[in-house]
C-alpha cells in the first residue's frame, strides 16, 4: 500500500504555456480542497473556480478536477488544478498546496503510488515514462501498447506456463518410486519445457524490437579522410549539418544528428578521419573517434569505391570491436559506371552508394535496420527496457539449466522457480525496494 502522505507537484513542463497543472494525491482531499478552492469539488466533473491563498484572495482561476479513491490514477484521492501556465503563478499555487499540508512529490512518486496501489504493474508504470520520452511516432505507439498491458499480458502468460509446470513437477514427486516411471516423464516435463522456451524466445524477440525503439541505435560513420563521411551524414539527415570540403581533416570533433528510419530513432555520429598524422589537434579528434566507436551499436566504414578497399581500410576493420554491427559503405559510385547495390562477400555486408547524388541511400537505410536486428512487425511491438531483456535472458539461462538437470528433479524444479522469479520481476511481482527506487527516480516530478 502506498503512503497516505499528501503529495503535490507541478505536472506540466517548465516554461510558459497556455495551461499549467498542479497535481495533488493523498487521503481525504476534500478538506484540503475547501482551503484551496472557492467552490467545493465534484467527483469526476470539471469545476470552474478560483484558487485561493491564505487570505481567500484568488491566486488564479481555472478548472478543478477531483477523482476520489480508488478511481484515480494513483488509487488515492487526486485533485488536479488546471490554471494558467505561467511559472510564477504555478509556483504560487504549489506553495499554497504545501502550506495547507502537502509535501513536494519526489520524481515518479505519483506513478509509484499507482503501482503500489495495483493500478499499474511495473512494466506499465515504466511505459508511462517511455511514452513521455518517446523520440519517434512508432516509439510512442509501442509505449502506449505497453501502457495498455500488451507486454504484461505476454509476460504473465509466460509466468503462468512456468507456474503450471512447477505445480505438475512438484505434484508428481508424491507418486511412489516403485511405479518405475520417472516423475518428469509422467507430466511430459521436457516437452512442456521446450514449449515454454519457444514462448520465451518469442517474447524476447519482441522485447528486443521494443528496446531498439526505446533506446534508438547509435551509428558511427568512420573511415579515412575525404571518403565522404560528412556528405553521407548530410544525405542521411536531409540537411547540411556537417561541413564538407576537399581538405583532409576538416572534421576534428564528432558531429551528431538524430534521424528516423521507419520510425526507428538513429543517432548518427560523423567522426574525424582515421589516419596517421602529426597534427596534435587532429590526433585528439582521431582518439575521440575510437572512443566514440567503442560506445556505438553499429559502424558504417566509409570507403572510396574509386580506390577500393585500401590497406588502411583493412587496418580499421581489424581494429573495430567484434561486438559491433558493421557495414562497409563504398561511396562515390557516381564517379564510376556502377549501380547502387547491396551484397555480402565473405560475411562482409557491402552497400554501394553516392552520398553526392543520393543514389543507393535507401538501400543503405534498409540494410542498416536489418543489420542491427530491426524487423517491422506492425502492431505487435511493445516497448521494453534493458532490464526487461536482462530478466528474460536470466529466465532463458535457468530454463537451459533445467533441461540439463532432467535426472535431478529437485534441481530441475529449482531452476524453474528461478526462471519464474526472473520473468515476474518484469511486472513487479518480485521486486526489491532498491529496484523500485532506481526505476521511479528517473521519472519527472509530477508524474
Amino acid at each position: 500500500m502506498a503512503s497516505v502522505e499528501t503529495i503535490a507537484a507541478i505536472a506540466t513542463a517548465p516554461g510558459r504555456a497556455a495551461i499549467g497543472v498542479v497535481r495533488i494525491s493523498g487521503a481525504n482531499l476534500r478538506a484540503m480542497a475547501q482551503l484551496l478552492l472557492s467552490k467545493p469539488p465534484v467527483a469526476r466533473r470539471a469545476v470552474l473556480c478560483d484558487f485561493l491563498d491564505q487570505d481567500k484572495q484568488a491566486i488564479d482561476q481555472g478548472i478543478a478536477l477531483y477523482f476520489p479513491a480508488p478511481h484515480s490514477y494513483t488509487g488515492q484521492d487526486v485533485l488536479e488544478l488546471q490554471g494558467h501556465g505561467g511559472p510564477a503563478v504555478l509556483q504560487l499555487l504549489l506553495r499554497r498546496c504545501l502550506a495547507v499540508g502537502a509535501r513536494l512529490a519526489e520524481p515518479g512518486e505519483f506513478t509509484r503510488r499507482a503501482f503500489l496501489n495495483h493500478k499499474l504493474d511495473l512494466a506499465q508504470a515504466e511505459s508511462v515514462a517511455d511514452l513521455i520520452e518517446a523520440s519517434s511516432g512508432e516509439a510512442a505507439k509501442s509505449a502506449m501498447r505497453s501502457l495498455q498491458g500488451a507486454f504484461s499480458i505476454e509476460v504473465n502468460a509466460l509466468a503462468n506456463s512456468l507456474i503450471e509446470l512447477r505445480m505438475l513437477i512438484e505434484g508428481s514427486l508424491d507418486f511412489p518410486e516403485e511405479e518405475d516411471i520417472k516423475p518428469l516423464a509422467r507430466v511430459d516435463a521436457v516437452g512442456r519445457l521446450q514449449a515454454i522456451r519457444k514462448q520465451l524466445e518469442k517474447v524476447k524477440h519482441a522485447a528486443r524490437q521494443g528496446n531498439i525503439l526505446r533506446e534508438g541505435i547509435t551509428v558511427v560513420l568512420a573511415g579515412r579522410p575525404n571518403v565522404g563521411k560528412s556528405s553521407l551524414l548530410n544525405r542521411l539527415a536531409g540537411e547540411e549539418v556537417a561541413i564538407v570540403t576537399s581538405i583532409p581533416g576538416t572534421t576534428r570533433d564528432a558531429v551528431r544528428q538524430s534521424i528516423e528510419i521507419e520510425g526507428v530513432p538513429l543517432h548518427i555520429v560523423d567522426t574525424a578521419g582515421l589516419r596517421n598524422t602529426k597534427d596534435e589537434v587532429e590526433k585528439i579528434g582521431i582518439a575521440r573517434t575510437w572512443e566514440t566507436i567503442g560506445k556505438a551499436d553499429a559502424v558504417l566504414l566509409i570507403m572510396d569505391c574509386t580506390h577500393g578497399k585500401s590497406r588502411e581500410d583493412r587496418q580499421i576493420l581489424e581494429r573495430l570491436p567484434s561486438r559491433l554491427h558493421r557495414i562497409c559503405v563504398y561511396n562515390k559510385i557516381d564517379l564510376l559506371p556502377d549501380e547502387p547495390k547491396t551484397e555480402a562477400v565473405d560475411g562482409e555486408i557491402r552497400v554501394y552508394v553516392s552520398a553526392k547524388t543520393g543514389s543507393g541511400i535507401d538501400l543503405l537505410r534498409s540494410q542498416l535496420l536489418a543489420t542491427v536486428g530491426w524487423q517491422p512487425t506492425g502492431e505487435g511491438v511493445f516497448m521494453a527496457r534493458e532490464r526487461h531483456l536482462s530478466a528474460l535472458q536470466k529466465a532463458q539461462e535457468h530454463l537451459s539449466a533445467a533441461l540439463e538437470r532432467q535426472d535431478q528433479i529437485e534441481l530441475f524444479a529449482e531452476e524453474l522457480r528461478l526462471a519464474q522469479n526472473a520473468v515476474s520481476n518484469i511486472t513487479g511481482e518480485f521486486s526489491s525496494d532498491d529496484l523500485l527506487g532506481e526505476i521511479f527516480s528517473r521519472f519527472c516530478i509530477g508524474k
